[in-house]
């Protein structure tokens, strides 16, 4: 059985007509399976979360970190004044974790408010994806 469109005047396309199966192949493509295999190191890193770690600088004050981290975070004032003194007395503090999206977000605002601050994989794992330039800072 053959197909055709008239045109509303009554008149012959000037297209040729062609069979039904034939304008069915032409349009379908083969089938392609997209799915891609992930070894399970790969699943596990992915799982892995990020920390956003805060540098200690010889800039910003104390209260200036602190009042960042309850401002930007929502941290009561003990959890901001507490990681502030761990940033001062040991030259770094993990504020939060998460994703590397989320991660890569906090780092760009903790560095909107003059904060040196990069994210790593949680747990020590740095498998040369840390968020940090050659000056140390993200």
């Amino acid at each position: 059985m053959i197909f055709t469109k008239h045109p509303p005047h009554g008149g012959r396309s000037a297209r040729a007509a062609l069979p039904l199966s034939v304008c069915s192949t032409a349009t379908l493509g083969p089938a392609v399976d997209e799915r891609t295999e992930t070894s399970a190191s790969e699943q596990v890193s992915t799982d892995t979360p990020w920390q956003v770690v805060v540098w200690d600088d010889p800039v910003n004050l104390m209260s200036w970190v602190t009042w960042v981290f309850r401002t930007y975070f929502g941290f009561p004032q003990s959890k901001a004044h507490t990681l502030m003194m761990a940033v001062h007395t040991d030259g770094r503090a993990v504020v939060t974790s998460g994703t590397l999206e989320e991660a890569e977000k906090h780092v760009a605002a903790l560095h909107g408010y003059g904060l040196w601050a990069t994210y790593e994989r949680a747990g020590g794992q740095n498998d040369g994806n840390a968020g940090g330039n050659q000056e140390g800072r993200h």
